[in-house]
């Protein structure tokens, strides 16, 4: 029969205790503040991709760190640790980047997924940063370098004061950022960038083969981002084309000239153009003359403008938006005209103020 040894494991469990190696996990122990260096995450989305650094904030409390409580260079812990292993980069256990898509991080490129984050630093402000494919391990201590992803050097840079031991994101662009841990009077960055527009695509395509993948929105929108972005036209003229085939309409159309246009078939893509202005609305006709105003075509945007007062002379708002156009161009005298036009047909407040706006700024009012 088994018996309980009250005062064995009642030692056990003060080891554990001690050591500060007990988690919540642990069977019949309640979960309770972690008290010092508390449990924190920090993340970061880069394009559709996310960085994610959980980790342990231990504080400075006036040590000594750098060359004392964290040894310079590579070190074999306690507890029957067999390698010289880098710093853990905060307390407790490993501290983790996750990753939801393949990086470039320092130069290398990393797969999807998660792994133990771990420094190194030298006296000369030099320093290295480690990736191990084992991010389940307590800190250092089981740290072997055949798991490692990747190693790289890196220059650590001075700071300012920082009590807690803090990861955060800088010098965040549309396809990278700058991981950076502060602690003490040190900065260690690591440079972290993702293929952005080759994720998205690929993501799109995925996408496409689930429930969006029935709508022609789904098309369209994946189709916008390969054309705005000049990613894979050939792809993004095909999902336009599918937009197109489940719903024929002005969106669509001009989405799918939008690609010609950009690909050098210009006249292929003015005729379906020609074909989609038929059918546009009085908003998309409108919306479609500042889009010309925006690449800088001002002659064409008036030449909408005027359709859409043809098609709708009592809307006050495509009145204002020709008078936009002439103002943009610089014709003065047609831009004023148009302007009282729209505030003759008693607009909303917004075209209101809109057309008066201008024609203070052109002196007639």
């Amino acid at each position: 029969m088994f018996q309980f040894n009250l005062k064995s494991n009642a030692f056990v469990l003060g080891i554990f205790f001690c050591c500060g190696i007990i988690t919540a996990q642990a069977q019949g122990v309640v979960t309770t503040p972690r008290v010092p260096s508390p449990a924190a995450t920090v993340s970061q989305t880069i394009g559709i991709s996310t960085i994610t650094v959980s980790y342990s904030r231990p504080s400075v409390k006036g040590r000594e760190i750098w060359g004392k409580l964290v040894p310079y260079g590579w070190n074999v812990d306690g507890f029957g640790a067999r390698n010289p292993a880098p710093w853990r980069a905060g307390a407790n256990e490993n501290t983790v980047l996750t990753l939801t898509d393949p990086a470039t991080i320092e130069g290398h490129l990393v797969p999807a997924g998660s792994y133990g984050l771990f420094f190194t630093i030298n006296q000369d402000n030099t320093g290295e940063v480690v990736l191990s494919k084992d991010s389940k391990s307590w800190g250092s201590f089981w740290y072997d370098p055949k798991l490692d992803e990747m190693k790289e050097k890196i220059s650590l840079r001075e700071g300012p004061e920082t009590e807690l031991l803090t990861y955060d994101f800088r010098d965040i662009s549309p396809n990278s950022a700058e991981l950076v841990l502060s602690w003490e009077k040190k900065q260690f960055p690591v440079k972290i960038g993702f293929a952005v527009d080759k994720i998205v695509m690929a993501n799109a395509a995925e996408q496409l083969k689930g429930p969006v993948g029935f709508t022609w929105q789904g098309y369209a929108s994946a189709a916008n981002y390969s054309l705005q972005n000049k990613v894979d036209l050939e792809q993004g003229l095909k999902w336009a084309d599918l937009a197109a085939q489940q719903n024929n309409s002005f969106a669509t159309l001009n989405l799918k000239a939008g690609f010609l246009k950009e690909m050098g078939k210009t006249s292929e893509g003015e005729k379906i153009m020609r074909d989609a202005i038929e059918m546009a609305t009085e908003n998309e006709l409108n919306n479609y003359g500042y889009q010309l105003l925006n690449q800088q075509q001002p002659d064409k945007a008036i030449e909408i403008f005027t359709l859409n007062t043809q098609r709708h002379p009592k809307s006050p708002n495509v009145w204002d938006s020709l008078g936009e156009g002439y103002a943009i161009k610089g014709d003065k005298k047609n831009a004023i005209s148009n302007f009282k036009k729209a505030l003759s047909l008693n607009p909303a407040p917004n075209v209101k103020a809109n057309s008066e706006k201008y024609l203070k700024q052109l002196g007639a009012l």
